[in-house]
């Protein structure tokens, strides 16, 4: 099946693997090889790129070097990369090191939002606001981003309706897109279609993001399940990598590899899989990490005669 007769091809990847990716692993990468990955993941054609996180350094180390990687970056590779913001400081400091798109998170659960931010969900939509203005007076723009929209790892089951009135809250006008978590990977395909469902016919009109974790091995149906019910943009990481430090239970993100695999978008062929393998193989080689990903295990199979195994990986 080629790329063409995928009917999920139109759905953007927004790579995640140097932010959220990089949240629980042990050690740090350098600026310069942050940099590199960013422009490597651009050359092969990823459109769109979560970079880093204005999260504190003393509680995720990992990020501390993020505002350096924007200055490395040029105002062209910017437009294609996001940044996790809190706050409308965050925004700020961000902003004025050059990026312009941001993701502005929040909890749909007070209990995570805490562990998380450090305030209530009201606090931080209350100063979303600010933010969106700093966000557009340097022509940027802004997600309104919904972790724990599923489930919450001290709460359980939270509602639809508590995510519906997070993105009907007239504080969250502004946000360009619109972005639904399932943060510890907890969700199953009819849950994810119903809620991105009704987002998208009971709230204001903004391009719906989907994030999803392959924690419970249902990350590409549900992100398939998102992209069905009008997401247009759908997150990943290289090898499955990652995880929330303030969400206990929660394993990778679901694999890019897999979801491009799945969804062979206009730019992807075996060439270009085979080389995001190889990028993937390397680093995840780096950081000491397992490579989660079962097309990337394909990719390196023996089954010669199928266009995306590549020989030699």
């Amino acid at each position: 099946m080629n790329s063409l007769s995928s009917p999920f091809g139109n759905a953007i990847l927004r790579d995640v693997t140097l932010r959220d990716g990089l949240q629980l692993t042990g050690k740090i990468l350098p600026t310069e090889r942050k940099v590199e990955t960013v422009r490597e993941l651009l050359r092969l054609g990823v459109p769109a790129i979560e970079l880093g996180s204005m999260a504190r350094a003393d509680l995720v180390p990992t990020m501390a070097n993020t505002l350096e990687v924007v200055q490395a970056l040029t105002a062209d590779e910017l437009e294609k990369c996001w940044i996790w913001v809190a706050t409308p400081g965050h925004v700020a400091k961000a902003s004025a090191a050059g990026a312009r798109n941001f993701q502005y998170c929040l909890s749909a659960s007070d209990s995570h939002n805490k562990a998380n931010i450090g305030r209530t969900t009201d606090q931080s939509l209350g100063t979303l606001p600010e933010a969106v203005d700093i966000a557009r007076s340097v022509g940027g723009a802004i997600q309104l981003c919904i972790a724990t929209s599923f489930t919450c790892p001290f709460e359980g089951y939270v509602p639809e309706e508590r995510v519906l009135s997070i993105a009907n809250d007239p504080r969250a006008a502004g946000t360009t897109d619109i972005v639904i978590c399932d943060t510890l990977g907890q969700a199953v395909p009819a849950q994810v279609a119903s809620l991105v469902t009704r987002v998208r016919e009971e709230s204001p009109a903004r391009r719906i993001v989907y994030h999803g974790h392959d924690t419970w091995g249902l990350g590409v149906a549900n992100t398939l399940a998102a992209i069905q019910a009008g997401a247009a943009m759908v997150d990943g990481a290289l090898g499955g990598l990652g995880g929330c430090p303030f969400a206990p239970g929660a394993s990778g993100n679901t694999s890019s590899e897999d979801l491009l695999f799945a969804t062979r978008p206009g730019w992807l062929n075996p060439e270009v899989f085979g080389e995001l393998v190889r990028l993937s193989g390397k680093l995840l080689e780096e950081l000491g990490e397992p490579n989660r990903s079962k097309a990337a295990q394909g990719a390196q199979s023996k089954a010669a005669a199928f266009e995306w195994v590549m020989p030699g990986l």
